[in-house]
């Protein structure tokens, strides 16, 4: 793509963000890059930034965020109820088609709903992005044939999703690596490695024979994540089993991950300290917690929120096949291969 074009359908697409999510009642704010914790998600590598005082003095370890979740939900907690960020965030090391070492996340927050609210949310957003960035609701796929963007999505949950495309009861497993190793060799599936974890193999399952086949018509939201995988959702009040998260996949995308947001603060620390000990376990460094974000978390109101990769959603509307025709300055440009 030309990258005048480029910049220009960049351009439309955040101001069609910013108009709908303003005709719904959200307003943009803008956080801080640089963070004095990041997230401790294991697989997510982030940068760090020390902090060096002029003149000198003690350095103070920084990080550039991967993303504004924290304090985004601080904001929630201080009153406000319906938040959206358009953020430049950073991630080392993730260089591919669909990867830039820096790129744009739009965030959003809203307070007195759960999932399904910000699900009907976001899903108004696309489709009247669609429509001002193209013109309609329908877009080419790179692959041959075409995508509605039109709401309401379509919407499954994780255990009819691997019933269906993997032949596998996933609530059966009931978090467990060795139920869930049993359930795909019965599958004909590979029980993955000895020392893989639930997260291991409920992968491997995933990428394998589920994602493939989601949303190529029609944008879908597969909700309704194992437990082990709630991240920082809360999980579901009937059935503990199952976390109220979601992705969204488009024309073989993922674009969004979302969740009804978690606001037990014990909880959430637990959680912290297990992904803490992941890391650990894979060698990568371990950050500190971000206890200015647990102290306030308590003060949240019940909320959902979402965060949507703004440069995959511009592939789709664009038909890109690499992020770097959107990019005016990628990184692959000046990497070392």
């Amino acid at each position: 793509m030309d990258p005048r074009e480029a910049a220009r359908a960049r351009a439309r697409l955040a101001a069609a963000v910013r108009e709908s999510l303003g005709g719904l009642g959200y307003e943009e704010v803008e956080t801080p890059c640089l963070v004095p914790a990041p997230g401790q998600e294991p697989h997510i590598a982030p940068f760090e930034a020390r902090f060096v005082p002029e003149g000198g003095g003690r350095e103070t370890p920084l990080w550039l965020h991967t993303s504004p979740e924290y304090a985004m939900k601080r904001l929630l907690a201080r009153g406000f109820p319906r938040i959206f960020q358009l953020a430049r965030v950073f991630r080392n090391g993730e260089v591919s088609p669909q990867h830039n070492p820096e790129f744009t996340m739009l965030e959003l927050y809203r307070a007195g709903t759960d999932y399904r609210g910000v699900m009907a949310d976001l899903e108004s957003c696309i489709a009247a992005c669609a429509a001002a960035v193209g013109g309609r609701t329908l877009v080419a796929r790179p692959g041959g044939g075409t995508l509605d963007l039109a709401a309401p999505f379509e919407r499954i949950t994780m255990a009819e999703a691997f019933r269906e495309a993997a032949g596998i009861d996933l609530g059966d497993a009931d978090g467990e690596v060795d139920r869930l190793r049993r359930a795909a060799e019965a599958a004909g599936l590979s029980p993955g490695a000895p020392g893989d974890t639930f997260d291991d193999l409920f992968f491997r399952i995933f990428l394998a024979r589920v994602e493939p086949g989601l949303g190529l018509t029609r944008p879908v939201y597969v909700t309704d994540w194992p437990a082990p995988m709630a991240a920082l959702a809360r999980l579901r009040p009937d059935d503990p089993r199952w976390a109220e998260r979601f992705e969204l996949y488009a024309g073989g995308l993922e674009l969004a991950n979302g969740f009804s947001e978690l606001t037990d603060a014990r909880e959430q620390r637990r959680r912290f300290v297990a992904e803490q000990e992941e890391r650990r376990r894979l060698g990568r460094p371990v950050p500190p917690l971000d206890e200015r974000f647990l102290a306030e978390l308590p003060r949240m109101p019940e909320a959902g929120g979402v965060a949507l990769g703004f440069d995959r959603l511009l592939m789709l509307l664009t038909g890109a096949r690499d992020i770097r025709e959107l990019l005016l300055f990628p990184a692959a440009e000046f990497l070392a291969k």
